[in-house]
């Protein structure tokens, strides 16, 4: 089985003139299409808001084009806030939720109006020694159910297991503590699964939170203004499984909605908020790289000259990404490789005994669904150099957002010492 591409082996063809591979491509059509199709899904609960994991794809084109479609933005740190900032998101546009947070950090996200969504109950010290007992009005807690989370066709993990949120007991102690502090709104948020293909997860968290808001609400009095159901909602890799519909996810969380919330005056405008990184972007983005060398010893090797870091879920996870040979779509896969990178390390390889058309010198790979948690967890082990990351334009243009590293980047760092005037100008471009 094969997934079908956004760009052609002409297109490709053209963009390399400009921008040498290995690179990141992003479809701005696809992006687009999708943010619509998101908002539309939710679009029965009216203070519905996506907040964009940033640390999935942190390119301000990225995050300002998804404003567009009324979404925020979801931090972990001091520079995704700043780029938020930065890009225009003010105020509860901004959700903060991070672990074992640095307490300056606290200080930004107060400053910066953002929603603090606290990880453990001792940040609740941590925030009013930092705040100067200057509580925010709204804040948000991460509750962890502990166990297993499963359901009944095959996802599971283990929430128990998870460094993250607050058990049963202390995500109700701290609504406690944080209503005598003065904090007169709140709002509930957690995390179970990773990257479900399924169109049930959601719902059912969603049902686990919900009761949880009236739990909550009906023994501390605390005023729930809205449940965050984050992230979870993962994508097909493979291209045997099926999408998850997200207007079915939508339509499954309404449904539970009313089943809980229906008959409670008290509780009917509770806004449900999201954080899906994966979901928004992981299909629209992929890597161009192109075949640079091949090995023929106890196994046939192709080797391309992007690497695991330029995307390193395939080595350090035994992740699954489709890869196209452009202009082969529909040749025969009648060999068998291993399509590798040049680290020093025997796990850098984006696929193992993978069936693909036959490959030649100078043939352009496409490695799929690397929008998010691709370019974002790049590093520059043996010295690689972290590649470009273009749009793909509605009219089908290549635009520049993020420029490849050069050798004076890598070592900007070091300029203290005057390494670099040591070294030929030329070669730090």
């Amino acid at each position: 089985m094969s997934k079908t591409t956004f760009v052609t082996k002409e297109q490709i063809e053209e963009i390399v003139k400009d921008f040498p591979t290995p690179f990141y491509l992003y479809d701005e059509e696809g992006i687009r299409k999708n943010a619509e199709k998101v908002k539309k899904a939710f679009s029965w609960n009216k203070g519905y808001r996506e907040y964009f994991a940033v640390k999935a794809t942190p390119n301000p084109f990225i995050l300002k084009l998804l404003k567009e479609y009324g979404c925020g933005t979801d931090c972990s740190s001091k520079t995704e806030l700043m780029m938020s900032e930065a890009c225009g998101f003010e105020g509860h546009e901004v959700m903060f939720s991070s672990n074992d947070t640095p307490p300056e950090e606290f200080v930004m996200a107060a400053k910066m109006g953002a929603i603090i969504n606290l990880d453990d109950i001792t940040h609740i010290d941590t925030v009013d020694e930092v705040l100067e007992g200057h509580f925010p009005e709204t804040m948000c807690c991460r509750y962890n159910p502990g166990g297993v989370f499963e359901l009944g066709n095959g996802i599971m993990d283990n929430p128990g297991d998870a460094k993250y949120g607050m058990t049963h007991d202390q995500i109700i102690e701290a609504y406690k503590i944080l209503m005598e502090k003065g904090v007169k709104h709140f709002g509930v948020h957690a995390f179970l699964a990773s990257n479900t293909v399924t169109n049930d997860y959601y719902p059912t968290l969603a049902k686990q939170l919900f009761e949880l808001a009236v739990e909550l609400h009906d023994k501390t009095g605390a005023d729930i203004r809205f449940i965050n159901l984050s992230g979870g909602v993962g994508i097909a890799y493979t291209p045997d499984k099926e999408q998850n519909d997200i207007l079915k996810i939508g339509e499954g969380v309404h449904k539970v909605y009313d089943e809980v919330f229906g008959g409670r005056e008290d509780m009917k405008d509770i806004a449900i908020f999201t954080e899906m990184g994966r979901f928004m972007l992981a299909p629209y983005g992929v890597v161009v790289t192109k075949a640079i060398h091949e090995k023929h010893i106890y196994k046939e090797y192709i080797g391309v000259d992007a690497c695991a870091v330029n995307l390193m879920r395939p080595a350090m996870y035994g992740a699954y990404h489709h890869i196209t040979v452009a202009g082969k779509e529909n040749a025969p896969c009648d060999h068998v490789y291993d399509v590798t990178g040049s680290l020093c390390e025997n796990s850098d390889k984006f696929a193992i005994d993978r069936k693909l058309p036959k490959i030649d010198m100078g043939d352009y790979l496409i490695i799929h669904d690397a929008g998010a948690h691709g370019y974002s967890m790049g590093y520059n082990y043996n010295g690689k150099l972290r590649c470009a990351e273009l749009l793909f334009t509605t009219d089908k243009k290549a635009k520049l957002i993020r420029r490849a590293e050069t050798p004076a980047d890598y070592f900007a760092t070091f300029d203290f010492c005057g390494l670099t005037d040591k070294m030929n100008a030329e070669d730090l471009k």
